[in-house]
C-alpha cells in the first residue's frame, strides 16, 4: 500500500470510528468495522481509487449496514442492555469523544437509533450527523436519491418522537433542565420505593424486561448486601418481578446524584462513594441499572451529588 492511502487511511480514522459508532453504537463493532475497511483498503488497486475519503466512508458504511442487518436475526436485547453498555464510557474509551458528542444526545440518541430501521438509520445518520450527501447514500444503500431522502426522514421524525422518551445527553438547554428533573423524579421514586419495601410500587416503575448488573465486588461485598440486596444480588437479573425483590426494603443509605451526568444514586457512609448505582430509564420506566462497588471504577466515575 502506498504512503499516500496509509496517511490518508490514518486521517480519516477518528471520523470514520465516529460514523461506525454511531451506526452501530458500540465502540468494539466501530474499531472492527473500520478494521475491516482498512484490510480491505489492503487489497485495493490505488489507481481505482480516485476520493478515497468518500471511499472508505462508503466501505464503512456498508460494512455497519450489514453488521445492522445481521442484528435483525439475533434475539432481541432487552432496552436497558446496549444503554449500561454506553452510559459508563469514559471519552478515553470512546473512538472519538468529540466527534461523536458534537451533535449528540448520547445514549439518549443510541436508544433512540435503535429502533430504526438499518436503511433508515443508515440515511439518517450519513446525511444528519456527518453530512454526506444523498446521492453518495443513494449509492451505498442501491436506491433513488428521492427513496434516500425519504429515508432519512422518516428516521429523522422517529428520532425527534423518540428523543422525548429517552434520557437526555444533549448539552444544557431550557429543555433538558426539565428532562434531567424528570430523570431525578423517577429515581427518587425508585429509592422511595425500595427503602418503604413497596413491591408494587417498584414493579409499576420497573419495566418489564429491565436488566440489573452488579460488579463482583458489589456481590461479594458483606456491607454491600446489607444495604442494597442481601442474598438476591447477582452479578446479572432481568426481569421487573426479580429486581423488585432484590430491592424491596433496600437501598435505605443510596440518595440520588448524577454518574458521569446521568441519574443514578450513591451510598457514601462518612461521605466516601462505596456504592453506586446507574439507572437507564426510557418513557419513565427503569429500564436498567448498574450496581458499582468496584473502588477502582468508582474512582473513575464523575459523582455529583
Amino acid at each position: 500500500m502506498s504512503n499516500w492511502m496509509t496517511e490518508t487511511f490514518e486521517q480519516n480514522r477518528l471520523r470514520l470510528e465516529g460514523l461506525a459508532y454511531r451506526m452501530l453504537g458500540s465502540a468494539t463493532e466501530a474499531e472492527d468495522a473500520v478494521q475491516e475497511a482498512w484490510l480491505r483498503l489492503n487489497r485495493q488497486d490505488p489507481a481505482g481509487i480516485g476520493n478515497l475519503s468518500g471511499w472508505l466512508t462508503t466501505v464503512v458504511a456498508r460494512i455497519c449496514l450489514d453488521v445492522l442487518r445481521s442484528r435483525l436475526s439475533r434475539p432481541k436485547e432487552s432496552p436497558g442492555d446496549r444503554v449500561l453498555d454506553m452510559l459508563l464510557a469514559t471519552p478515553a474509551e470512546e473512538p472519538d469523544h468529540d466527534i461523536l458528542l458534537a451533535d449528540s444526545i448520547g445514549p439518549a440518541l443510541e436508544l433512540v437509533l435503535d429502533t430504526l430501521e438499518p436503511a433508515e438509520r443508515l440515511a439518517f445518520v450519513l446525511h444528519d450527523l456527518f453530512a454526506v450527501p444523498f446521492d453518495e447514500i443513494a449509492s451505498i444503500l442501491d436506491r433513488s436519491p428521492s427513496a434516500t431522502r425519504q429515508l432519512a426522514s422518516r428516521g429523522r421524525r422517529k428520532v425527534r418522537v423518540g428523543e422525548g422518551a429517552a434520557n437526555p445527553g444533549q448539552r444544557a438547554s431550557a429543555g433538558d433542565h426539565v428532562s434531567r428533573e424528570r430523570l431525578r423524579q423517577v429515581v427518587e421514586a425508585f429509592l422511595s420505593a425500595s427503602r418503604d419495601g413497596d413491591f408494587d410500587a417498584l414493579l409499576d416503575i420497573l419495566h418489564p424486561e429491565v436488566v440489573l448488573r452488579a460488579d463482583s465486588v458489589a456481590v461479594k461485598t458483606t456491607a454491600m448486601r446489607a444495604k442494597f440486596g442481601a442474598p438476591l444480588l447477582e452479578k446479572e437479573l432481568r426481569g421487573a418481578s426479580a429486581v423488585s425483590r432484590t430491592f424491596a426494603g433496600r437501598a435505605t443509605g443510596a440518595q440520588p446524584a448524577l454518574v458521569n451526568g446521568w441519574p443514578g444514586a450513591v451510598w457514601a457512609p462518612g461521605g466516601r462513594p462505596a456504592g453506586v448505582f446507574v439507572f437507564a430509564i426510557r418513557n419513565d420506566k427503569v429500564v436498567g441499572i448498574q450496581v458499582i462497588a468496584d473502588p477502582e471504577m468508582i474512582r473513575t466515575l464523575d459523582l455529583a451529588f
